[in-house]
């Protein structure tokens, strides 16, 4: 390990919520001109401030999976109803040449019917008995493929029927899931709406308590989760596990944006699931997939790589970076950042590269300037560009 990140990510492991977290300037004091702020609020109601602000981003945020896990099976559906339109367009074209065959089949049944004699009459008024049977021989050969004929426009024309069924129903479907996605969608933007409406209501100082005790609280978490010596598991990620920390390590500093999966903004499961699409392991993209499908691991076994879950629904999503320390995409108004574990409450882990074995030697990526500073919060704004 670099010295340079021991020393930093000692540094946060140790003294989260000291200069490690260190808080921005009020955001938003008043103007000149303007009335001054009320005066400053008690703690209850800094905690409850806090406490309202943090159920209405976790609300965003479960909208926010919901939405995404939508659009996954949006996606699938897409891919299925364009291959059962395919499978429906083979399926015309060859009913259309067994059809071609059986229009052949009508003509030539009528053009031997307009004769005087019909072929099998002929072939019993024959004198030459060896041209009799070669007669009968074709004209049991002509039958049989009149019958195959037949049978291939019947089977032909109910093949293309149940094709045409299931193509309508995988149509409907798809049709469902985007009337659920933009309802979704819809409850997103609500949700992202009251969390800015309440920002909104609030006091450049009372933005800077509720910053300022979100900070106390995510620390005093951090220090009693690392002296419970809960997290004693290895320093060293797998090779898929170094590539996925890597190229979260170069997505630091852009925007959180609900459902964005890169590359210039993430939501939380965005990250991590390009994280290790990137690493070459293809994971489900929404958090709470990735806690219900991926092998669990206890926090006394953790490993970089590994991907932390938090909320009791499974709602957020971080890369473990090692020494108490992960990469994430907070919230709307955020940015990805490295963060203490204990920055919400958590849930469990995963490993989504349970059959690799550590690597023997490992170099963290160099940590970004400014990775530990700053707000975990994300209260400039909650504000996120509009999605179609």
């Amino acid at each position: 390990m670099s010295g340079r990140f021991a020393r930093s990510v000692c540094t946060a492991a140790l003294m989260a919520g000291a200069a490690s977290l260190a808080l921005p300037a009020p955001l938003s004091a008043a103007a000149p001109g303007e009335p001054p702020e009320r005066s400053r609020p008690s703690r209850q109601s800094v905690g409850s401030l806090l406490s309202r602000l943090q159920s209405l981003y976790r609300k965003a945020e479960e909208a926010t999976e919901a939405y995404n896990a939508t659009e996954e099976k949006l996606k699938v559906q897409q891919q299925r109803v364009d291959e059962l339109n395919d499978e429906l367009a083979t399926a015309r074209v060859a009913l259309t040449g067994s059809r071609d065959a059986a229009g052949r089949l009508a003509r030539e049944q009528y053009q031997g019917m307009s004769g005087t004699l019909a072929p099998y009459v002929s072939v019993f008024l024959s004198s030459d008995p060896q041209q009799a049977l070669d007669s009968g021989h074709r004209i049991q050969r002509a039958a049989g493929q009149r019958a195959a004929t037949v049978g291939r426009l019947a089977k032909g024309e109910k093949y293309a029927s149940d094709v045409a069924a299931r193509a309508r129903v995988a149509l409907n479907e798809q049709q469902v899931l985007a009337a659920r996605q933009k309802r979704q969608r819809d409850a997103v933007r609500k949700r992202l709406g009251e969390v800015e409406k309440m920002l909104a209501s609030l006091t450049g100082t009372q933005l800077a308590e509720v910053q300022r005790l979100e900070q106390k609280n995510i620390g005093e978490a951090q220090r009693t989760l690392l002296s419970s010596g809960r997290l004693s598991g290895s320093s060293r990620p797998s090779a898929s596990g170094g590539r996925a920390i890597a190229y979260a390590f170069r997505q630091f500093g852009k925007p959180y944006v609900w459902g964005a999966e890169g590359p210039d903004s993430f939501d939380c499961s965005g990250l991590t699931s390009q994280a290790w699409a990137h690493a070459g392991d293809t994971i489900p993209r929404t958090s709470q997939e990735q806690w219900r499908t991926l092998p669990r691991v206890p926090l006394n076994e953790l490993r970089p790589g590994d991907l932390v879950i938090y909320f009791e629904g499974a709602t957020h999503v971080a890369l473990y970076i090692g020494h108490g320390l992960v990469m994430q995409a907070p919230r709307p108004g955020g940015t990805v950042k490295v963060s203490p574990i204990a920055a919400n409450p958590l849930l469990g882990a995963v490993r989504p590269d349970a059959d690799e074995e550590p690597l023997r030697r490992y170099v963290p990526p160099p940590m970004p300037d400014g990775a530990l500073s700053g707000s975990d919060t994300g209260y400039g704004s909650a504000e996120a560009p509009s999605r179609a």
